[in-house]
């Protein structure tokens, strides 16, 4: 009987709550990331734990859900018409970038760089999955839901931007960037184009604007 009613589980019949109770691990999360990355300086261990919890999560729902993961946007179908869509914005983005860290003098490219633009996107793709995916994603799919498009994108840019608290530059970054990329998710959903850019655009973000080397103080410990 659990079986049969496994699979007679469908997108449309997720509840409310479950829901509801998603965007709050979500929350949960965020404040993870404000004592173990920011406070206890447990930065590589804290995203590796998220990184598998979420995945076994992920991997435990699409097993009693057929298309669950097509609605969450960890889909290739639509790859190409997204990426078309957010490449406009990210050259805006790095020439932006350059042209703010040329006048304050914080363009520090080094090697460290490239595996950042490797790795990162990884982290990214999580961020953009809990953060656009789950919150963004589960407030447009209530049920009887009174929240317009509009209020769901700012909702979730100003979450985005409050999780990067303190740095001024993360918080004016992220909060643009959620604003355009919750609206592209809202109309196509992919989440794997926006971790992708958020992994790029980030990285770089750090080396030029925000002059702070994220390859040393994820792996700085472990190196020495």
């Amino acid at each position: 009987m659990i079986s049969q009613s496994n699979q007679n589980e469908t997108i449309d019949s997720i509840s409310n709550q479950r829901r509801i109770l998603e965007i709050l691990a979500v929350l949960i999360t965020g404040i993870g990331k404000f004592i173990f990355m920011d406070i206890l300086k447990w930065k590589f261990p804290f995203i590796m734990v998220v990184i598998l919890g979420w995945s076994i999560y992920i991997g435990y729902r699409r097993r009693k859900i057929e298309g669950l993961n097509k609605h969450w946007g960890l889909r290739t179908d639509n790859f190409k018409t997204v990426l078309f869509k957010v490449l406009p914005f990210g050259f805006v983005s790095i020439i932006s970038f350059f042209v703010v860290g040329y006048f304050q003098a914080t363009i520090n490219l080094t090697w460290h760089i490239i595996p950042i633009l490797i790795i990162y996107p990884i982290w990214g793709t999580v961020q953009q999955f809990l953060m656009i995916g789950i919150v963004a994603g589960n407030f447009q799919d209530l049920n009887n839901s009174f929240i317009k498009k509009p209020i769901i994108i700012l909702l979730t840019a100003v979450l985005f931007a409050i999780v990067h608290f303190p740095n001024y530059w993360l918080i004016l970054g992220t909060f643009i960037l959620a604003l355009f990329y919750t609206y592209i998710y809202l109309k196509e959903r992919n989440v794997y184009v926006l971790g992708l850019f958020h992994g790029w655009l980030g990285g770089l973000f750090f080396y030029t604007v925000v002059n702070r080397d994220p390859f040393q103080e994820i792996f700085g410990k472990l190196l020495n």
